[in-house]
C-alpha cells in the first residue's frame, strides 16, 4: 500500500501491530503520548481536516488513510459505509494510533457510534459534523444551504442537527453527487468544475442564500471555486477547525498530548493501487496555508 512520510520523503510499506492496553486517562507513559494520531476519510477529502489538525498541533505525529479505492462513500448504502468505515478504523489501529479522527461526514453519520463503542475505552474517537452553528449566526434568520453527500443528508444524525437550528434559519439540504469525484481526480478548479457548480447552485440564484455549509470534507478543497461561483457576499463554513479543536480537547482529556518540541511527521496511506494518490495527498496538505 502506498505511503509517504512528510519528514523523510520516502515511500514506506511497513505496518505496525496494535498492542494497546486499556488504561485510565492520566496514567499514560511517554511512548503512548508520542504515538501518531490516526485520521481517515473515504478518499483524499479528509486532508482538509488534516490541515487544521497539523496547524493546531504541529508537534504531533499523524497517519492519514484515504480509501480512494472505494470513494465516494456518500452514494453507497448505510451497510456498505459502515463496513468500509470499520475496516478503515481497524487498519489505523494496526498502526498503533493514539486517537481516531473520522475526517469524513458520511462515515461519521453512519458509524461514529459503533466506533466509539468499540474503541473509546482505549483511545479518543472524534467525528465531524456540518458547521451549522456558525452558519446560522451570520445574520438574523439567514438562508443557509448545506452541501453534503446523499448519505449524510439521509442519516438521522444530520436531521437531529438540522432540527436543533431550524427555528433560527431557513436550512436547505443540497445533495452533491459528483463533486467528490472532482477532488479525487485532483481537479480543484477550472471550467468543468465551475460549470458543475453553476448548475448545482442555479436554483438558488434568484433568491440567494446567505451562507453555505460544506458538509463533506472533500468540499473545502474546492472552496475557492465554490466561493467564486457563489460570490463574495455568501459566507462559507466547514467543520475542519472545530474537529481539530475537539481532537486536542480529547487528547488532553485522555492525557495523550505529545510533549515533543520539534515538528511531527505525517504519513500517508491510500487503498488505491496508484502512487498518484499519495502525491495528490502530499500536494493537498501543502496547500494548507492558502
Amino acid at each position: 500500500m502506498p505511503c509517504w512520510n512528510s519528514n523523510q520523503y520516502e515511500e514506506r510499506t511497513d505496518h505496525g501491530v496494535c498492542k494497546i492496553e486499556e488504561k485510565k486517562a492520566g496514567n499514560r507513559n511517554m511512548d503512548e503520548m508520542q504515538r501518531p494520531i490516526g485520521v481517515f476519510d473515504s478518499g483524499v477529502g479528509g486532508i482538509s481536516v488534516l490541515r487544521e489538525l497539523v496547524a493546531l498541533m504541529p508537534n504531533e505525529n499523524f497517519i492519514f488513510y484515504g480509501d480512494s479505492k472505494n470513494a465516494p462513500y456518500g452514494t453507497k448504502t448505510l451497510e456498505e459505509v459502515r463496513k468500509l468505515t470499520l475496516a478503515d478504523a481497524e487498519y489505523l489501529m494496526t498502526q498503533n494510533v493514539k486517537a481516531l479522527v473520522v475526517a469524513c461526514n458520511t462515515a461519521t453519520s453512519a458509524a461514529i457510534h459503533i466506533l466509539r463503542e468499540k474503541y473509546q475505552k482505549e483511545i479518543p474517537v472524534i467525528g465531524i459534523e456540518p458547521a451549522l452553528k456558525p452558519a446560522v449566526s451570520v445574520k438574523e434568520n439567514p438562508r443557509v444551504l448545506v452541501m453534503a453527500t446523499p448519505m449524510t443528508l439521509r442519516e438521522k444524525k444530520f436531521h437531529n442537527l438540522m432540527q436543533k437550528f431550524q427555528d433560527q434559519a431557513e436550512i436547505i439540504s443540497l445533495p452533491c453527487p459528483g463533486l467528490v469525484e472532482f477532488v479525487e481526480r485532483g481537479e480543484l478548479s477550472g471550467e468543468a468544475l465551475e460549470h458543475f457548480l453553476k448548475n448545482l447552485f442555479a436554483p438558488y440564484q434568484e433568491r440567494k442564500v446567505d451562507a453555505v455549509v460544506l458538509g463533506c470534507t472533500h468540499y473545502p478543497l474546492v472552496r475557492e471555486t465554490i466561493q467564486k461561483v457563489l460570490g463574495q457576499g455568501v459566507a462559507v463554513f466547514d467543520g475542519g477547525a472545530g474537529t481539530a479543536r475537539e481532537t486536542l480537547h480529547k487528547l488532553k482529556e485522555y492525557s495523550l498530548v505529545s510533549d515533543a518540541v520539534t515538528p511531527g511527521t505525517v504519513q500517508f496511506y491510500n487503498s488505491a493501487e496508484d502512487q498518484k494518490m499519495i502525491g495528490l495527498s502530499k500536494y493537498l496538505l501543502e496547500q494548507r496555508q492558502m
